[in-house]
């Protein structure tokens, strides 16, 4: 099959975070950016899937600027065959959606993946666009999935459950943990991701659809207060008095 992958970098887990002296974006000095997990899972099953069937082609695109190169070098050195850096800051989802499609309309790609969500933002609306401005079905928050090429089983979350259904190809998905595993490249991918192509196209949309006027950090954490367990008249007034949750 011919996968597309849509990936996103985000700071790493363990990187303090930082904002501008005006308040409006990340501070990216001594960042440490990674590729998105719930991305990287998506990658990894869209190798297993070829693997299953034998052979494919997988290609990975992302939005951003020269500095995610790297990680679209990681990507080929898991096993992506190619990888496409649309040349524009990601200021929102419906701009990485719509540059997205564009990159997508240029090929016929029998299955789309993206992670369910992004670990910064937590948006988890690319997806969704994507596959509606592509007039694809959308299997959101998939769990599963095993295709022969021309349609596919899959299974996703729902409200109290989980759904499995059949769809067939091409169609949008966002990826769930509970997917697969993610890979980890070997000396070998990692030589061979140097010579793989790795195109840049300008941006075909840049009108973003929201602004941000300030971020700011959350209230910082007050320590704990210890009530005796034998005081509860203490422990009702505090949580109705201070609290405020009864």
């Amino acid at each position: 099959m011919n996968i597309l992958v849509c990936l996103s970098q985000v700071p790493d887990t363990t990187t303090r975070i930082v904002f501008t002296a005006d308040g409006k974006s990340l501070d990216k000095n001594g960042v440490q950016f990674i590729i998105n997990p719930y991305d990287e899972l998506a990658l990894t099953k869209a190798l297993e899937l070829n693997e299953s069937m034998g052979g494919g082609r997988v290609t990975v695109v992302h939005v951003g600027r020269a500095d995610s190169e790297s990680n679209l070098r990681k990507a080929m050195a898991i096993g992506a065959d190619q990888a496409i850096r649309v040349d524009a800051d990601a200021t929102d989802a419906v701009q990485v959606a719509r540059e997205l499609a564009a990159i997508a309309s240029k090929d016929r790609y029998d299955l789309i993946l993206c992670g369910r969500e992004s670990i910064d933002y937590n948006g988890g609306m690319v997806g969704g666009m994507l596959a509606e401005l592509l007039g694809l079905p959308l299997v959101n928050i998939m769990t599963s999935i095993s295709s022969n090429g021309t349609e596919a089983e899959v299974s996703f979350d729902v409200d109290g459950g989980r759904a499995y259904a059949q769809v067939a190809h091409p169609f949008v998905a966002t990826c769930q943990k509970e997917l697969t595993e993610p890979r980890i490249p070997n000396m070998r991918g990692i030589m061979m991701a140097r010579t793989k192509p790795l195109e840049v196209v300008a941006a075909s949309v840049n009108a973003e659809q929201t602004q941000v006027l300030h971020y700011e950090p959350p209230v910082a954490k007050s320590g704990c207060r210890f009530v005796d367990a034998g005081d509860m008249d203490q422990l009702v007034s505090l949580l109705h008095e201070q609290s405020k949750v009864i």
